[in-house]
């Protein structure tokens, strides 16, 4: 009887130890993902930018990994945020590609994949979009579920979406046992802005950053005092979140992602892939799987939060190639992730004459910066004449709708004040087809190093680098294809009128 006993006793250790493992194995991280809408580094008080306020985003940098040179794949939302939801680039993404197009459903978005991994999945603010993903045949927004019926009595220009009441009520409904994926994505700090609102709120305009590209005039100063105004806003909406997850016991099993989907709604900033456009905070948190207090320089795509978030989740990848590289290895080991980056642009706003984009390719080392410009006879910045709701052709520099809020920008409205035009024509000037700038010296793109033969030999790798890995990614743009990337339709938004060139 003794040996019976024994045995039974050995049996159940052995089962045990097989078991509490698998049972462990069962507690899947929860996710959130937290993007702005049109923020570019370096506007967050951890990485030193003393207007800034900022402090639950740099607590997300202080308490995991800072990154100091994360970039999104477009510089427009609507494609930026297909290409993070597919782990592609725009260019391989068909009508995702472009702005305020469709979503083809033959790309499997990692929302859809962690649901059938068994994730409870759902949004609150701006999921993917502008664009319309019913007319793909899509019946929900690709970033999940929408929760969005909370709402809060916001100053003019911010959403009234109460963000953070919205998760909780994601939260208070989703299965107890069951992991979450949360995309918790702001209207801010997308212009318009209430004029004012940053200086009214204790903003200091004598610690603002001008960018060497815009004027550094008080109008110009004043203007990022509203821009880091709605950038606190965001910021206030996340903290508010954290605060509910480390309620409820879930803050450290949970990975939080925190980025933007583009660089900031001013001239030669958004829809450009210059520095301002495509470089995007990004910082990352998850209790005590990955690496704490550390300030990362190596290159990150926003393309890889799609591999990254099907590894954690254990979901399955889909069954074609994508370009995201999992960030697990880098967050736990501090492998090296990528050598270089790359991003593109087609159409953003209605801005030229039938609805034509301009087609940017560009690839990002640790310090060059090249750019390849398809188009060169087109205007970067929209087409600077159109004609009216009437017909009536309209004054010119009127145009130029690749600038949010163009007609009401400084850097348009008084062009030609001298203390104002350089600026105007960085902004809107016909550009060559080829540019290169040397990162580390001029973050703000100003100097075209691309005749100068001191380069060459970086050109001349940049551009092969580029294109090879276009060729090997099918870009329309280098396999003949081109006109099939010019001929998506236009879904949202108005849709403006241009003089034929």
């Amino acid at each position: 009887m003794q040996k019976l006993k024994s045995l039974a006793s050995l049996a159940l250790l052995i089962l045990t130890s097989f078991s509490t493992p698998a049972k462990q194995m069962e507690k899947r991280p929860n996710i959130l993902f937290v993007i702005a809408d049109d923020q570019s580094y370096p506007y967050a008080g951890a990485y030193g930018d003393k207007a800034a306020k900022t402090p639950h985003f740099d607590r997300i940098g202080r308490e995991g990994i800072l990154f100091t040179n994360a970039f999104a794949a477009s510089p427009g939302c609507s494609p930026s945020r297909a290409a993070l939801l597919t782990g592609l680039n725009c260019w391989q993404i068909k009508e995702a590609g472009t702005h305020a197009s469709s979503f083809p459903a033959e790309f499997q978005v990692f929302p859809d994949l962690l649901e059938k991994a068994g994730y409870t999945v759902g949004f609150t603010g701006k999921g993917w979009g502008p664009g319309d993903f019913k007319a793909s045949g899509r019946d929900r927004n690709p970033a999940g579920n929408a929760y969005l019926s909370k709402k809060l009595t916001s100053p003019k220009g911010i959403s009234d979406v109460d963000y953070a009441e919205n998760f909780q009520d994601f939260f208070a409904q989703k299965e107890k046992d069951k992991p979450f994926f949360f995309w918790l994505g702001t209207h801010e700090p997308h212009r318009t802005y209430q004029k004012g609102i940053g200086a009214a709120n204790g903003f200091d305009i004598t610690k603002v950053k001008v960018p060497p590209f815009l004027p550094d005039v008080p109008e110009v100063r004043n203007d990022i005092l509203d821009y880091l105004y709605e950038i606190q806003w965001f910021d206030t909406q996340l903290g508010k979140v954290l605060a509910q997850l480390e309620q409820a016991g879930e803050l450290d099993n949970t990975l939080i992602v925190v980025t933007a989907d583009n660089g900031m709604s001013f001239p030669r900033a958004k829809a450009n892939v210059y520095e301002y456009g495509i470089h995007v905070p990004l910082a990352i948190r998850w209790g005590n799987e990955i690496r704490k207090g550390i300030v990362a320089q190596d290159l990150v795509s926003l393309v890889d939060v799609y591999a990254t978030f099907l590894e954690v989740g254990r979901a399955e990848k889909p069954n074609y190639p994508i370009e995201s590289k999992s960030l697990v290895p880098f967050l736990k080991t501090g492998k090296k992730h990528r050598e270089a980056v790359y991003a593109s642009r087609e159409r953003h706003s209605s801005s030229r004459y039938n609805n034509l984009g301009y087609p940017q390719r560009t690839i990002r080392n640790s310090q060059f910066l090249y750019i390849k410009n398809y188009k060169p006879e087109r205007w970067p910045a929209g087409d600077p004449q159109k004609f009216d709701k009437n017909g009536k052709l309209e004054p010119i520099n009127t145009g130029f709708h690749d600038i949010d809020e163009s007609a009401d920008n400084i850097v348009i409205r008084e062009w030609q004040n001298p203390k104002i035009a350089p600026f105007f024509h960085l902004a809107t000037d016909k550009r060559p087809a080829e540019e290169l700038y040397d990162i580390v010296k001029d973050p703000g793109c100003l100097k075209n190093l691309i005749q100068d033969n001191k380069y060459r030999v970086q050109a001349a790798s940049l551009r092969k680098q580029l294109k090879d890995y276009q060729l090997a990614t099918r870009d329309p743009r280098e396999t003949g294809n081109a006109d099939y990337l010019d001929s998506f339709p236009r879904l949202n938004g108005e849709i403006r009128n241009f003089p034929a060139n």
